[in-house]
């Protein structure tokens, strides 16, 4: 669904149905789509130009154009990139459009289990004796329950030695109405991947024990634009950004 909101060819009849229900629900399900993936351009470069060299990405799906690797790799050719999803399908597609990149891995892991992901093996390449950038983009909405939610960034925190980045955005009722957010979780409740929206409140508690990098957390548009966001690009955004380090 999320490839289709970007204009991808990475995905299937089932997936374009279900995002097109979700767009007769929300209207601005594209626009939040394509702030995330600008979020996601503007986080990696900002944490390749910090030095960061290891980028851990939790939940990818497959990643097409402009993904993590392809960012990191303009900054630093030799950076490692591991991605991790759950759905074997999307990942062997992932696998396929990767080539066997040595230093690009995807692994079939479920990331609400922290510890079979840092199990997995491309994700035992990375050196977490050093600084890792973890990327939660746009995923942990599909971890309904608070409670588990912050004990996950929780878990890949401890992971990760001082230094390390966790990269966070999340849907949060901006120019939704009360009526869309219910119609959009209603038709993510029919697929394997339900969701949560949260105020901004509850997503920072998912970053604990990170120092934000200013502007902290804000409308995903508003990190660190390449040019100032409109009003209304920040509302049809419906979601909040940060990225915290860990001190």
């Amino acid at each position: 669904m999320y490839d289709y909101y970007l204009g991808g060819s990475t995905n299937f009849e089932v997936d374009r149905e279900a995002a097109e229900a979700g767009l007769q629900a929300m209207p601005y399900a594209r626009d939040y789509a394509v702030a995330n993936r600008a979020f996601l351009r503007r986080a990696v470069s900002y944490l390749a130009n910090q030095g960061i060299d290891q980028f851990l990405d939790l939940g990818s799906g497959i990643p097409t154009v402009g993904n993590v690797h392809e960012i990191a790799h303009r900054h630093d050719p030799h950076a490692r990139i591991a991605y991790v999803d759950h759905e074997p399908v999307a990942v062997a597609h992932a696998r396929a459009l990767l080539d066997e990149n040595p230093l690009v891995t995807i692994d079939e892991a479920d990331i609400r289990d922290p510890k079979a992901v840092l199990r997995a093996p491309g994700v035992s390449q990375i050196d977490f004796s050093r600084p890792v950038a973890v990327l939660a983009v746009a995923i942990l909405p599909f971890v309904p329950d608070q409670d588990e939610a912050t004990a996950l960034t929780a878990a890949y925190r401890e992971a990760c030695v001082p230094g390390s980045y966790l990269a966070v955005t999340h849907i949060s009722q901006l120019a939704a109405t009360d009526e869309q957010v219910v119609a959009a979780e209603e038709v993510m409740a029919r697929t394997p991947t339900p969701v949560r929206w949260r105020p901004p409140e509850e997503i920072a508690e998912l970053l604990h024990g990170y120092e934000l990098v200013p502007p902290g957390l804000v409308p995903t548009p508003s990190w660190h634009p390449d040019q100032p966001p409109s009003e209304d690009d920040i509302a049809r955004s419906n979601a909040y950004a940060a990225l915290g380090r860990r001190v």
